[in-house]
């Protein structure tokens, strides 16, 4: 038995390839009516208010109301009358969804009996009363020195590196299956401690955030929500300046550079004309051999034009090849560091353009 801590498709309408280079520079104001559900790690430090600061020093407008109880799971949130009433009220921009803080990270029997099922009804929940709304799961990060409590029972959990990653892996399953995109918080978080170990991403308790942490959510959510660059964002809080402008050039790099790639499972694009498929997740592409250690083999949908991007764990583009006239290609995985890749191709022209396959491709 595991215990609770009790505090603790393809891109959106192809949004973030199809902005014009003007309306970024021009840096056009925006107005987004937010929810968001989840607990404690939303409440600390005031995230949605941190957010709504940081839009405002941008030109832009973050409107919000949450349900965030202390410990609660999806599944509390589906017998909270304070949630069910928010989601029933509609009219969302952007709904929100974070579950508690360890549950993700149990062993996948646990996760798939005691958070699949909940997220799904959720995201049903909220489609139903707000059909356009684009559902953001809040990747959360492992705990400081890994989860004590549950240790002993699953050795995963007993470093950092292990609960991250199978929070890393259960938050993008939960996007690939609800058709969500993803606020990699978490991934920002892992690297900041890789590059930035000076800045204390957590409170005294190891598992919450601090004033610093929350900077960093709180910047990487301004970027998904918004789909514009925290170059903008000139206001540290009360963040020394050093400190906050690594943050904000780490979620750049993480989260901006890559914003395809945490948006690649929203469901909304419609399907094409030509019957080549429907949104991303419908349609994989086959690839061989998998795992790979030197050329990864793709079958292409047909002899047309193609452009196939590989991106690593944390969403960077690691390679990128172009075909035309052929119905097979090839992608040198020889360089790349051992872990899982998401490979991605998009036809270029005629009415398929921007039209997505992908596959899971794991490098030895």
């Amino acid at each position: 038995m595991y215990r609770l801590h009790h505090r603790t498709i393809i891109m959106k309408r192809l949004f973030t390839l199809l902005l014009t280079a003007a309306v970024l520079t021009c840096g056009a104001q925006s107005t987004k009516k937010v929810l968001f559900i989840g607990n404690s790690y939303i409440y600390t430090n005031d995230l949605p208010g941190t957010v709504r600061t940081l839009a405002l020093g941008c030109g832009d407008t973050l409107n919000f109301e949450q349900s965030t109880p202390g410990g609660c799971t999806f599944q509390n949130h589906l017998s909270n009358a304070t949630t069910t009433s928010l989601i029933a009220q509609g009219g969302w921009d952007n709904v929100i969804l974070q579950e508690q803080s360890q549950l993700p990270s149990f062993p996948i029997a646990d996760v798939q009996s005691q958070c699949f099922p909940f997220a799904q009804q959720l995201c049903d929940l909220i489609r139903n009363n707000t059909p356009d709304a684009e559902i953001v799961f809040y990747m959360t990060w492992g705990r400081k020195n890994g989860d004590a409590s549950n240790c002993a029972n699953y050795p995963p959990l007993c470093t950092y590196e292990g609960m991250d990653s199978l929070l890393y892996w259960r938050y993008m399953q939960m996007a690939e299956d609800n058709h969500a995109s993803v606020s990699p918080v978490g991934r920002v978080w892992h690297v900041l401690r890789d590059n930035h170990p000076e800045i204390e991403l957590y409170s005294s308790d190891e598992s919450h955030p601090s004033v610093a942490g929350t900077y960093a959510a709180a910047v990487t959510f301004y970027t998904i929500l918004f789909k514009k660059s925290p170059e903008c964002i000139s206001n540290d809080l009360t963040l020394g300046a050093a400190a906050a402008q690594a943050i904000r050039e780490t979620v750049a790099t993480v989260v901006f550079d890559s914003l395809d790639f945490w948006t690649q499972y929203d469901e909304s694009t419609p399907e094409y004309p030509d019957g080549i498929g429907t949104a991303g997740v419908t349609a994989q592409l086959r690839v061989y051999p998998n795992p790979a250690s030197g050329l990864l083999r793709i079958d292409l949908p047909d002899d047309g034009s193609y452009e196939l991007t590989l991106h690593n764990a944390v969403g960077a583009e690691v390679s990128r090849i172009h075909t035309e006239g052929r119905s097979t290609a090839e992608i040198s995985v020889s360089n790349l560091l051992s872990g899982i890749y998401i490979l991605q191709c998009r036809p270029k022209g005629g009415n398929r353009d921007g039209f997505v396959q992908r596959a899971k491709v794991v490098v030895e």
